[in-house]
Protein backbone atom coordinates (compact mmCIF):
# COMPACT_ATOMS: atom_id res chain seq x y z
CA UNK A 1 0.00 0.00 0.00
CA UNK A 2 1.46 3.33 -0.77
CA UNK A 3 -0.11 6.19 0.77
CA UNK A 4 0.46 10.16 0.52
CA UNK A 5 -0.91 13.43 0.85
CA UNK A 6 -0.15 16.52 -0.62
CA UNK A 7 -0.47 19.69 0.58
CA UNK A 8 -2.10 22.59 -1.39
CA UNK A 9 -1.88 26.53 -0.07
CA UNK A 10 -4.30 29.01 -0.11
CA UNK A 11 -4.08 32.05 -2.76
CA UNK A 12 -5.16 35.64 -3.17
CA UNK A 13 -6.89 36.12 -6.38
CA UNK A 14 -4.05 38.62 -7.80
CA UNK A 15 -1.32 35.49 -7.47
CA UNK A 16 -3.55 33.46 -9.78
CA UNK A 17 -3.48 36.35 -12.33
CA UNK A 18 0.38 35.90 -13.31
CA UNK A 19 -0.04 31.33 -13.22
CA UNK A 20 0.58 29.59 -16.25
CA UNK A 21 -1.14 26.42 -17.11
CA UNK A 22 1.01 24.31 -15.42
CA UNK A 23 1.48 26.74 -12.25
CA UNK A 24 -2.76 26.60 -12.35
CA UNK A 25 -2.50 22.98 -12.48
CA UNK A 26 0.38 22.64 -9.45
CA UNK A 27 -1.67 24.68 -7.56
CA UNK A 28 -5.30 23.67 -7.98
CA UNK A 29 -5.60 20.00 -9.75
CA UNK A 30 -5.43 17.03 -8.05
CA UNK A 31 -4.66 14.59 -11.09
CA UNK A 32 -4.23 11.26 -9.08
CA UNK A 33 -7.17 10.23 -6.98
CA UNK A 34 -7.80 6.40 -7.28
CA UNK A 35 -4.79 3.78 -7.63
CA UNK A 36 -5.70 0.41 -6.67
CA UNK A 37 -4.45 -0.86 -3.89
CA UNK A 38 -3.78 3.13 -2.41
CA UNK A 39 -4.22 6.06 0.11
CA UNK A 40 -4.19 9.04 -2.33
CA UNK A 41 -5.02 12.65 -0.21
CA UNK A 42 -4.61 16.37 -0.66
CA UNK A 43 -4.91 18.95 2.39
CA UNK A 44 -5.95 22.07 1.09
CA UNK A 45 -5.35 25.01 3.16
CA UNK A 46 -8.40 26.51 2.23
CA UNK A 47 -11.00 25.63 5.24
CA UNK A 48 -8.05 22.84 6.09
CA UNK A 49 -10.18 20.52 3.73
CA UNK A 50 -8.56 16.83 3.65
CA UNK A 51 -10.30 14.99 -0.09
CA UNK A 52 -8.78 12.73 -1.79
CA UNK A 53 -9.14 8.57 -2.80
CA UNK A 54 -9.15 5.33 -1.10
CA UNK A 55 -8.92 2.24 -3.51
CA UNK A 56 -8.78 -1.19 -1.61
CA UNK A 57 -8.07 -3.99 -4.07
CA UNK A 58 -7.14 -7.46 -1.94
CA UNK A 59 -7.08 -5.90 1.72
CA UNK A 60 -8.43 -3.10 3.70
CA UNK A 61 -6.95 0.23 3.61
CA UNK A 62 -7.05 3.03 6.22
CA UNK A 63 -6.41 6.52 6.87
CA UNK A 64 -3.62 6.75 8.85
CA UNK A 65 -2.87 10.86 9.84
CA UNK A 66 -2.07 11.90 13.10
CA UNK A 67 1.33 13.41 13.54
CA UNK A 68 0.36 15.67 11.00
CA UNK A 69 -2.26 16.77 12.31
CA UNK A 70 -1.19 17.66 15.89
CA UNK A 71 -3.89 14.69 16.94
CA UNK A 72 -3.61 11.14 18.64
CA UNK A 73 -5.96 9.71 15.41
CA UNK A 74 -7.48 10.59 12.49
CA UNK A 75 -10.76 11.40 13.27
CA UNK A 76 -10.43 12.94 16.92
CA UNK A 77 -10.61 16.56 15.85
CA UNK A 78 -12.25 15.81 11.98
CA UNK A 79 -15.85 14.77 10.76
CA UNK A 80 -15.54 12.30 7.03
CA UNK A 81 -17.86 12.24 4.03
CA UNK A 82 -17.36 9.68 1.45
CA UNK A 83 -19.03 8.65 -1.68
CA UNK A 84 -18.27 5.35 -3.61
CA UNK A 85 -18.02 5.51 -7.62
CA UNK A 86 -16.54 1.84 -7.97
CA UNK A 87 -17.80 -1.40 -7.10
CA UNK A 88 -19.18 -3.42 -4.23
CA UNK A 89 -17.30 -2.23 -1.00
CA UNK A 90 -17.27 -2.30 2.77
CA UNK A 91 -16.75 -0.11 5.46
CA UNK A 92 -15.70 -1.32 8.97
CA UNK A 93 -16.46 1.92 11.67
CA UNK A 94 -15.31 0.91 15.41
CA UNK A 95 -15.83 -2.46 14.52
CA UNK A 96 -19.13 -2.30 13.01
CA UNK A 97 -19.34 -3.66 9.38
CA UNK A 98 -21.70 -2.38 6.42
CA UNK A 99 -21.67 -2.98 2.65
CA UNK A 100 -21.33 -0.01 0.45
CA UNK A 101 -22.96 -0.09 -2.96
CA UNK A 102 -22.10 1.94 -6.08
CA UNK A 103 -23.14 5.42 -5.63
CA UNK A 104 -23.78 4.68 -1.68
CA UNK A 105 -22.09 7.04 0.63
CA UNK A 106 -21.52 7.99 4.43
CA UNK A 107 -21.52 10.53 7.18
CA UNK A 108 -19.14 8.94 10.09
CA UNK A 109 -19.01 11.04 13.37
CA UNK A 110 -15.29 13.07 14.97
CA UNK A 111 -14.23 10.32 17.31
CA UNK A 112 -14.31 7.44 15.59
CA UNK A 113 -10.98 5.93 15.94
CA UNK A 114 -10.89 3.22 12.86
CA UNK A 115 -12.33 3.43 9.91
CA UNK A 116 -11.73 0.22 7.67
CA UNK A 117 -12.16 0.13 3.65
CA UNK A 118 -12.40 -2.87 2.00
CA UNK A 119 -13.62 -3.91 -1.73
CA UNK A 120 -15.79 -6.84 -2.12
CA UNK A 121 -14.50 -8.20 -5.52
CA UNK A 122 -10.44 -7.34 -6.55
CA UNK A 123 -11.27 -7.13 -9.77
CA UNK A 124 -14.01 -4.68 -9.80
CA UNK A 125 -12.38 -2.75 -6.69
CA UNK A 126 -14.82 0.13 -4.86
CA UNK A 127 -13.59 3.66 -5.22
CA UNK A 128 -14.01 5.89 -1.94
CA UNK A 129 -14.13 9.22 -2.32
CA UNK A 130 -13.29 10.99 0.84
CA UNK A 131 -13.86 14.59 2.23
CA UNK A 132 -12.90 15.49 5.74
CA UNK A 133 -12.91 18.55 7.57
CA UNK A 134 -12.48 20.06 11.35
CA UNK A 135 -14.94 19.75 13.52
CA UNK A 136 -16.14 21.18 17.15
CA UNK A 137 -18.51 18.26 18.13
CA UNK A 138 -19.47 14.60 17.66
CA UNK A 139 -23.00 14.05 15.55
CA UNK A 140 -24.19 10.87 14.49
CA UNK A 141 -22.75 8.62 12.40
CA UNK A 142 -25.13 7.85 9.22
CA UNK A 143 -25.51 5.64 6.20
CA UNK A 144 -26.25 7.32 2.94
CA UNK A 145 -27.74 5.63 0.50
CA UNK A 146 -27.88 6.75 -3.04
CA UNK A 147 -31.96 5.78 -3.57
CA UNK A 148 -32.42 7.97 -0.08
CA UNK A 149 -30.32 11.18 -1.16
CA UNK A 150 -32.37 14.20 -1.83
CA UNK A 151 -32.69 14.93 -5.39
CA UNK A 152 -33.27 17.90 -7.20
CA UNK A 153 -33.71 18.30 -10.73
CA UNK A 154 -32.03 21.54 -12.27
CA UNK A 155 -31.71 23.49 -15.66
CA UNK A 156 -33.18 22.72 -19.16
CA UNK A 157 -31.91 21.25 -22.41
CA UNK A 158 -32.28 24.68 -24.24
CA UNK A 159 -29.38 25.88 -21.62
CA UNK A 160 -27.21 22.49 -21.94
CA UNK A 161 -27.96 21.67 -18.16
CA UNK A 162 -30.25 19.67 -17.59
CA UNK A 163 -29.01 17.48 -14.09
CA UNK A 164 -29.87 16.51 -11.06
CA UNK A 165 -28.37 17.29 -8.14
CA UNK A 166 -27.94 14.04 -5.46
CA UNK A 167 -27.27 15.46 -1.85
CA UNK A 168 -26.26 13.40 0.52
CA UNK A 169 -24.69 15.41 3.59
CA UNK A 170 -27.29 18.41 3.61
CA UNK A 171 -28.33 20.20 6.57
CA UNK A 172 -31.81 19.95 5.81
CA UNK A 173 -31.66 16.34 6.34
CA UNK A 174 -29.17 15.79 9.05
CA UNK A 175 -26.58 17.25 11.61
CA UNK A 176 -22.70 17.99 10.68
CA UNK A 177 -20.53 20.83 12.01
CA UNK A 178 -19.64 22.05 8.33
CA UNK A 179 -19.20 19.39 5.55
CA UNK A 180 -21.83 19.34 2.68
CA UNK A 181 -21.29 16.82 0.13
CA UNK A 182 -23.08 15.16 -2.72
CA UNK A 183 -23.36 13.95 -6.33
CA UNK A 184 -24.56 16.08 -9.51
CA UNK A 185 -25.26 14.02 -12.94
CA UNK A 186 -25.79 15.60 -16.30
CA UNK A 187 -27.88 14.37 -18.49
CA UNK A 188 -27.09 12.95 -22.06
CA UNK A 189 -26.84 15.93 -24.36
CA UNK A 190 -26.27 18.25 -21.42
CA UNK A 191 -22.92 19.64 -20.97
CA UNK A 192 -22.86 22.91 -18.90
CA UNK A 193 -22.58 22.67 -14.98
CA UNK A 194 -23.51 25.75 -12.50
CA UNK A 195 -23.88 27.75 -15.36
CA UNK A 196 -24.83 31.21 -15.08
CA UNK A 197 -22.10 30.96 -12.73
CA UNK A 198 -21.66 32.14 -9.02
CA UNK A 199 -19.40 32.23 -6.28
CA UNK A 200 -20.22 31.75 -2.14
CA UNK A 201 -17.71 34.13 -0.12
CA UNK A 202 -18.35 31.95 3.11
CA UNK A 203 -17.28 28.65 2.00
CA UNK A 204 -14.85 26.93 -0.20
CA UNK A 205 -15.78 23.61 -2.70
CA UNK A 206 -13.81 20.80 -4.20
CA UNK A 207 -15.05 19.46 -7.52
CA UNK A 208 -14.52 15.52 -8.60
CA UNK A 209 -15.31 15.16 -12.07
CA UNK A 210 -15.68 11.33 -12.96
CA UNK A 211 -18.33 9.21 -14.70
CA UNK A 212 -17.36 10.88 -18.54
CA UNK A 213 -20.23 9.97 -20.91
CA UNK A 214 -17.06 8.65 -23.84
CA UNK A 215 -13.46 7.90 -23.25
CA UNK A 216 -12.96 11.09 -25.02
CA UNK A 217 -15.09 13.17 -22.89
CA UNK A 218 -12.93 16.30 -21.39
CA UNK A 219 -13.98 19.15 -19.03
CA UNK A 220 -13.11 22.23 -18.67
CA UNK A 221 -13.62 23.75 -14.77
CA UNK A 222 -13.38 27.66 -14.91
CA UNK A 223 -12.32 29.10 -11.60
CA UNK A 224 -11.18 32.53 -10.60
CA UNK A 225 -12.60 35.86 -10.19
CA UNK A 226 -15.64 36.48 -12.67
CA UNK A 227 -13.56 39.25 -13.71
CA UNK A 228 -10.76 37.15 -14.49
CA UNK A 229 -11.54 34.10 -15.30
CA UNK A 230 -9.13 30.82 -15.74
CA UNK A 231 -9.55 27.54 -16.85
CA UNK A 232 -8.28 23.92 -16.87
CA UNK A 233 -8.94 20.90 -18.38
CA UNK A 234 -9.86 17.08 -16.70
CA UNK A 235 -9.65 14.19 -17.70
CA UNK A 236 -11.80 11.38 -15.70
CA UNK A 237 -11.45 10.98 -11.59
CA UNK A 238 -9.48 14.40 -10.95
CA UNK A 239 -10.72 16.73 -9.14
CA UNK A 240 -9.90 20.72 -8.38
CA UNK A 241 -9.91 23.01 -4.89
CA UNK A 242 -11.99 26.43 -5.38
CA UNK A 243 -10.99 28.85 -2.90
CA UNK A 244 -14.09 30.95 -1.64
CA UNK A 245 -13.86 33.78 -3.83
CA UNK A 246 -13.57 32.02 -7.20
CA UNK A 247 -16.22 30.84 -9.28
CA UNK A 248 -17.00 26.86 -10.01
CA UNK A 249 -18.49 25.94 -13.13
CA UNK A 250 -17.56 23.10 -16.12
CA UNK A 251 -18.62 22.37 -19.55
CA UNK A 252 -17.93 19.12 -21.11
CA UNK A 253 -17.57 18.05 -24.89
CA UNK A 254 -19.92 15.42 -23.42
CA UNK A 255 -22.17 14.33 -20.19
CA UNK A 256 -20.66 13.53 -17.07
CA UNK A 257 -20.73 13.28 -13.30
CA UNK A 258 -19.49 15.07 -10.28
CA UNK A 259 -19.05 15.46 -6.73
CA UNK A 260 -19.25 18.34 -4.57
CA UNK A 261 -17.87 19.30 -1.48
CA UNK A 262 -18.40 22.60 0.69
CA UNK A 263 -17.19 23.60 4.24
CA UNK A 264 -16.77 27.08 5.87
CA UNK A 265 -18.90 29.71 7.78
CA UNK A 266 -22.08 28.08 7.06
CA UNK A 267 -24.30 25.23 5.80
CA UNK A 268 -26.91 27.54 4.02
CA UNK A 269 -26.46 25.86 0.65
CA UNK A 270 -28.14 28.97 -1.31
CA UNK A 271 -26.05 31.06 0.16
CA UNK A 272 -24.61 32.24 -2.95
CA UNK A 273 -23.66 35.19 -4.98
CA UNK A 274 -24.70 34.91 -8.44
CA UNK A 275 -22.36 36.41 -11.38
CA UNK A 276 -24.26 38.38 -14.32
CA UNK A 277 -23.45 36.62 -17.66
CA UNK A 278 -22.24 39.58 -19.37
CA UNK A 279 -19.58 40.50 -15.93
CA UNK A 280 -18.24 36.72 -17.10
CA UNK A 281 -14.09 38.08 -18.69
Amino acid sequence: MAFSMVTKYAHSPKDIDHYNTDELRDQFLMEKIFNPGDVLLTYTYNDRMIFGGVTPVDKPLSIALSKELGVKYFLQRRELGFINIGGEGKVTIDGKEDTIAPHDGYYISMGTKDVQFESVDPKKPAKFYVVSTPAHRAYPTKKLSYKDAIAMPMGDQEHMNKRTIHKYIDASIMDTCQLQMGYTVLEPGNSWNTMPAHTHARRMETYLYTEFGSKDTRVAHFMGTPENTKHIWLEPDQAVVNPSYSIHCGVGTTNYSFIWAMCGENQTYDDMDAVEMHQLR
